[in-house]
């Protein structure tokens, strides 16, 4: 009598990310939020969710909530710190920028019933 088993070998490539070095974080240029950590992303090949021969590995900049990843090392760009941003050169305006426009009040009682009770008021009792 013959037995043949069949087994499924599954195998794979999966990448790990861990934190690394200065852990003070900076400005995420996507998102604007100061999450921005130093890390180490690593290549792992797998067989049966067990990783097993590491391929390759990097130094990033990534940002913990929303994901951008940029490279990391001498002489490339880094995300600046808190705080530390230049100021916008005198007199700049955004594209499509237009000074606010506001309405005078009239002077008087407002026209409009107020939500909240006056301060000299007093509930019975």
């Amino acid at each position: 009598m013959d037995f043949f088993f069949c087994l499924p070998v599954l195998f794979g490539c999966k990448t790990t990310v861990k934190p690394e070095g200065d852990q003070n974080p900076r400005v995420c240029p996507r998102c604007n939020n100061a999450a921005v950590i130093g890390a180490k992303t690593r290549n792992w090949f797998e067989i049966c969710f067990v990783p097993l021969v590491p391929l390759s590995s990097k130094h990033i900049w990534t940002c913990t909530i929303c994901n951008w990843q940029s490279p990391r090392g001498n002489g490339l760009w880094e995300p600046a710190l808190p705080g530390f941003a230049p100021p916008p050169p005198a007199g700049y305006q955004p594209p499509g920028w237009q000074p606010a426009q506001y309405q005078q009040t009239p002077p008087g009682p407002s026209p409009y019933p107020s939500q909240y009770p006056p301060n000299n008021y007093y509930p019975p009792k």
